[in-house]
This record gives C-alpha cells, structure tokens and sequence, in this order.
C-alpha cells in the first residue's frame, strides 16, 4: 500500500470513529505501518499532528452540534471524548476563541476533512483562516462575569499574552498571501477586499474600540497601565491608513482609496513587506505596511503585559532607577577583542581613556557597547566593545577604534547611532543581575528592554540599536547598570 493510500484510510477511519476512543496503534495498523512510522509520515504530509488532526475535526462537530437548539456541553464533551466539561471547555475556547456557553454561527471555525487530489485540501477555508487565526479578545463574552476590577484586567492580560505568542505567525501569513500571484486575480479581487480591508483591519480597528471601552471603565481603579491607550491610538492610525511611516504614505493611501491598485504587484509588495519571524528578528529587506500593524499589534500586547513580566523577572534583585536620557552629541571611545577578556588589558585600555579626562561626560563610565552594525541579530553577529562615552570632538588614540552617537535618527542603518537611551540601575544579588537562564539575553537586559515595551516606547532595532552594561565601579568590579537605545 503507497503512502497515498495509507494516509487516505487512516483518514477515513478518524472520520467514522471521532466520537470513540481513537488510538494511534490502531491506525497504524489500519494503515499497515508501524506506530512511529505512520505518525512521522502523517505530519510531514499533512503538516500537522495526528493528535491535531483529530482534535480540529472533533471541535469544528462540537461547535456545530453545539448550535443545535437543546444540546448541552456536558453531552458534547461527553461525545467527544473528553473526561470533563471543563478540559473539553478549555479545547474549545482555544480552538474557536469563544467558551461553548458563548458560541455563535459566525465565531465558529469550521475545519474540514482532508482528502487527496494530487495536492493536500481540505482544512480551514482561506478566507476564514487568515481571519481567524489572530486571537482575538472575548471582551463581549465576559460581560456579566462577576469579577474585580483586577480579575478583569487580568484577564485582558492573559489574552495579550496569548496574542502576542500567536499573532505574529499570522501576520506572516497574512504577508504571503499578498504576494502570492494567484490569489489576485481579477474574480478574486471583491473578496480579497473583504478579507483585508473589513476581515482584518476593521475587525482590528473594532478590537481596538472594545479594549478602549473596556480598559476606560478600569482606569479609575488603578489597574491598568496607561501606555496601552498610546499603542492603541498609533495601531489606529495605521489601521485607519495614516502610515507613520513616510515612505508607505503615498501607497497606503492609495489602496484606501481604490483597492483594485492591490492588483499592482509593486503596490503589493510594499503592503506586505517581508516576513519577521514570531520574534520579528529575522532579516528584513523590505517594511511594509503589514510588518507596521504586526508591530502595532505587538505593542498594546506589551503595554498590557510587559509590566508584570518585567516585575516577575527581578528576583533576588531590583531595579533601582530607571530613566530616559536625550543625550546632545558624543562619542564613544573603545575597542573590541578576546585580549580584553584579561583584566589587566583591559585596565590598560581605561588607563589611556584615563588621559583623554578634558573630553569626559558627566556621564563618565566605564561600559561595555554592543550592538550589530545596524543588522539584524540573525545577520550580523554581535559585537562587544570596552570604552567610554565622550565629548563629541575626543580624539581618538592610535589602536582604539570609535562611534559617533547624534540627538536624531538619520534613517540609515549603522553607525552614528542616536544618543536616545534607557537608563536603569540596579542592585541587589550580582548573580542573579548577570543570570542568562532563562532570559533572552541576561536579567538586566530583559527586564531593561521589557520596562521599556511595557511603557510604549519604540526600540530602534535593528537600523540604531545598540545596548550598553554599565560599571558603575570600574571594569574589574560587576556592571550595575544598563543603557538600551530608544527613540523618544
């Protein structure tokens, strides 16, 4: 039996068996192949899990028996499978992004069989997948829940947090089917319309209503973080087409006023820009439009919750201070090398900067400057120099190397970098201040970068990004201190 076939049966057997107990050896064996072999070819295939599989198909029958008047849950969740009315609840409301109690015709996610017709079809209709993939927020499902103000927000929390892990991924799909030639055809174009300008960015814009609404009736408790409302009006303005960028102006205007430009593949291309990746890290040739609103997006998740992730990270330490500076010109004077690794050569290197005092800042430390030359952290590898900040005219000894830091972004990436910067101070156990397991990067990154986010304040990665640790008491003593570039 081919691998068609086997995939085929094993399908047709799921199907008249969703309301029982499915094991895997069992369709194995229906299939004529082993356990680990039959699961391996499945997700390759089809792009999914067995288990996956299964539980999509089994919650698009939920949702659908669901519908039909005098069905209870507990018989549902009984029919399917599950143990309990609130593990099945769970599955559901992840599945559709409404509980079983709340669950309407248009909310429902419909996840058709597979089957083969030379390609894999079947699945969730595209005009539906691209909408409904993002989380979206039960603002209306909570209503008459009685909950404190607290559990209220918190709640908001949880769902940004859950945004924010699945969010990008569909953005990047959303970027892909823009460019994708065939799916712009003239017949096609209505619906397209339907799909981006009314599925996704007015189903944004009446999210963005709702989470304004809702959070304003919170405000007065003290709970909520106010930068989110300053992530909500910039998101609406780039869902309303009023591009911050200057360079998408023009286009975005234009597909606002006549929608059949998108035809354009130019005027496409600079809708869509690149992919990002779910962290937004990787190599970006083109911005556009849509990586915009992915980072609109990004940003109300942050503002809600940034805060609490920033707190959770401070153990065993605390941040002392935290402050933005606007630095007027300056240069910092250092180098970069493993020789500096030992403590003596790198007292060496202070002890020269030591003779340069005529040109020293108030701001007069030795640190540590990294960044990447304006690229990305997947394309161009860090780089670690020791030095200190000067006045902008310090001459540079022979050996040391140096870079120029301005008040305003120039809009190119690299070097001069924009004197913009956090600044935060913190105190308490040094090994848990340096700990890297379990942070991005080390704590006193992480909690310095994520106070930022949580307060809405843009990071200029990757053109101007640069980060610095900061020895408060010299380089043979711990950094105490952190800057993280900004624009402000």
């Amino acid at each position: 039996m081919n691998w068609i076939q086997c995939l085929s049966k094993a399908i047709d057997y799921i199907e008249k068996h969703l309301t029982e107990d499915i094991n895997i050896d069992e369709l194995a064996c229906q299939s004529y192949t082993s356990s680990s072999h039959f699961q391996l070819v499945f997700h390759l295939v089809m792009g999914m899990t067995i288990g996956e599989y299964i539980r999509n198909r089994r919650m698009s029958l939920a949702a659908q028996d669901l519908l039909q008047s005098n069905s209870r849950i507990i018989d549902v969740a009984m029919r399917y499978q599950y143990d309990t009315q609130e593990s099945f609840s769970k599955a559901f409301t992840r599945f559709h992004g409404v509980p079983p109690s709340k669950v309407q015709r248009r909310k429902v996610k419909l996840f058709h069989p597979l089957y083969f017709n030379v390609t894999i079809q079947g699945g969730f209709d595209m005009s539906r997948k691209l909408i409904d993939e993002f989380y979206w927020s039960d603002i209306e499902g909570q209503k008459g829940e009685k909950l404190t103000d607290t559990e209220k927000y918190n709640r908001i929390v949880s769902w940004a947090a859950k945004a924010r892990g699945q969010n990008p991924s569909v953005f990047d799909a959303l970027t892909e089917w823009v460019l994708d030639d065939s799916q712009w055809s003239d017949e096609k174009l209505a619906e397209n319309e339907q799909i981006l300008m009314q599925g996704v960015l007015a189903r944004f814009k009446e999210q963005n209503t709702q989470l304004r609404v809702y959070l304003s009736e919170l405000e007065q408790s003290g709970v909520v973080n106010a930068a989110v409302f300053k992530a909500l009006d910039r998101f609406d303005d780039e869902l309303s087409g009023l591009a911050h960028d200057k360079r998408l102006h023009e286009v975005v205007a234009k597909v606002f006023a006549d929608f059949s430009t998108m035809m354009e593949r130019g005027i496409r291309e600079q809708i869509a820009g690149n992919k990002t990746g779910p962290t937004g890290t990787d190599n970006v040739d083109l911005f556009g439009y849509i990586n915009y609103l992915k980072d609109c997006d990004a940003g109300v998740q942050w503002a809600l919750f940034m805060p609490d992730v920033a707190e959770r990270q401070q153990k065993d330490f605390k941040v002392d201070s935290f402050e933005y500076k606007k630095m007027s010109a300056m240069r910092f004077v250092g180098r970069e090398g493993d020789d500096l690794a030992n403590m003596e050569v790198r007292k060496k290197l202070f002890s020269i900067l030591d003779t340069l005092n005529e040109h020293k800042l108030d701001f007069d430390y030795d640190v540590l400057l990294m960044h990447h030359y304006g690229q990305c952290v997947d394309v161009g590898p860090w780089h670690g120099f020791w030095g200190r900040f000067m006045s902008a005219d310090t001459p540079v000894p022979e050996g040391f190397i140096y870079f120029d830091f301005v008040p305003q972004i120039d809009g190119k990436a690299g070097p001069p970098f924009c004197s913009q910067f956090a600044y935060a101070t913190f105190s308490g156990d040094m090994n848990a201040m340096h700990k890297r397991e379990g942070y991005d990067c080390d704590a006193m990154y992480d909690v310095t970068r994520n106070i930022m986010l949580g307060q809405g304040i843009q990071i200029p990665y990757p053109d101007k990004y640069w980060t610095a640790e900061v020895f408060l008491d010299g380089c043979d003593k711990y950094s105490t201190a952190y800057m993280f570039s900004t624009e402000l």
